[in-house]
């Protein structure tokens, strides 16, 4: 029944998806997508398969700042993450607080500590620095 759900998003978005992993606990899916994709697939996972958003990830990695937003299908008992990897010079990708009004803060706080840059966003106000924080400083940044 969990595999009808990562069957459902790997058919739906065909040539979208770039890998699934299964990392330490098959109840935990990693399905890493094209950034131009994450609005569309996450609004679908939310709206359509009706999962929870639980919550977003920002990790800096030696390949770029890798975002991941995080849902549960508690009586499937899985969670299903979407990734995506930015380029850590431009780190820009649209935000999907629009269709999931909950990742409006999460998506701020990721902005502040990694400098991830979320195109129409409707607040990107300072969420945990202090308004007057050095621009181009992250604190969750390798360098």
């Amino acid at each position: 029944m969990a595999e009808d759900v990562v069957g459902k998003i790997k058919n739906k978005f065909t040539g979208k998806i770039i890998k699934k992993t299964i990392k330490k606990s098959d109840k935990r899916v990693y399905i890493y997508i094209n950034p131009a994709n994450i609005v569309e697939v996450i609004n679908y996972v939310f709206h359509d398969l009706k999962a929870r958003f639980q919550i977003a990830s920002g990790i800096d990695t030696p390949e770029g700042i890798e975002i991941q937003y995080h849902f549960a299908f508690d009586k499937l008992d899985r969670i299903v993450s979407i990734c995506v990897l930015l380029d850590r010079e431009n780190p820009e990708i649209d935000s999907a607080c629009q269709g999931i009004k909950a990742i409006e803060w999460i998506e701020r706080e990721i902005a502040e500590l990694l400098g991830v840059k979320f195109r129409n966003h409707p607040d990107m106000r300072h969420l945990l620095l202090r308004d007057d924080w050095p621009k181009g400083k992250y604190p969750l940044r390798r360098k």
